[in-house]
């Protein structure tokens, strides 16, 4: 079997970014984000998809956790849909409701080719810790555009922000090992047009 494996380093005057992103791994994440509450969602998105992650980030965090977490968001979604490569043999979709002690969040993918990012919900916080609550939605949609997802992601209710943030990325995991996993019943790529 080959190896599905995304590399991607990124450099701007903002951020300097190099993500490597394994499908098939174990759940092991080696993260230097410089945006802590970042990292800990990035460890769960990992463990629970069961993917192998690995960054190396610096960014002007000085202003705050907005270009750092665009940008990996970036990096991620190129290293999904590098890592997936033509798509055969896939599930090609994939959803998942994950609860975190009163908070419950679904998440739905397809691994079409096409973007387009959905978020339902409302976060009760605006900061968690020093992130940013907003920021959860800039990362969501630049990983949708680049991995080129459909990502729909709906908060179904909560009322701590922190759990309500950890439920999605947990769910975003199992939602996208789902999609990602190989079903020998699948020939080609899951699609009547022959392509994704």
């Amino acid at each position: 079997m080959d190896k599905r494996v995304g590399h991607i380093e990124r450099n701007t005057y903002e951020t300097q970014i190099k993500l490597t992103f394994a499908v098939d791994g174990g759940g092991e994440a080696k993260l230097a984000t410089g945006v802590p509450f970042l990292t800990h969602m990035l460890t769960l998105f990992a463990k629970h998809g069961l993917f192998t992650l690995d960054v190396e980030a610096h960014g002007d965090t000085e202003v705050d956790d907005h270009h750092t977490t665009e940008d990996i968001g970036i990096c991620l979604g190129r290293a999904i849909r590098q890592a997936v490569g033509d798509k055969k043999g896939i599930n090609r979709y994939g959803y998942a409701v994950v609860p975190m002690d009163e908070a419950l969040s679904e998440v739905a993918v397809d691994l079409s080719g096409r973007p387009y990012f959905v978020f339902n919900g409302a976060f009760p916080a605006q900061k968690v810790g020093t992130f940013d609550t907003e920021l959860v939605k800039e990362f969501l949609d630049k990983l949708s555009i680049e991995a080129q997802m459909n990502l729909h992601v709906t908060v179904r209710y909560g009322e701590n922000t922190h759990h309500m943030i950890e439920s999605v990325f947990k769910a975003l995991g199992r939602a996208l090992d789902a999609a990602t996993v190989r079903n020998p019943r699948i020939q080609g790529v899951l699609s009547t047009k022959g392509t994704l």
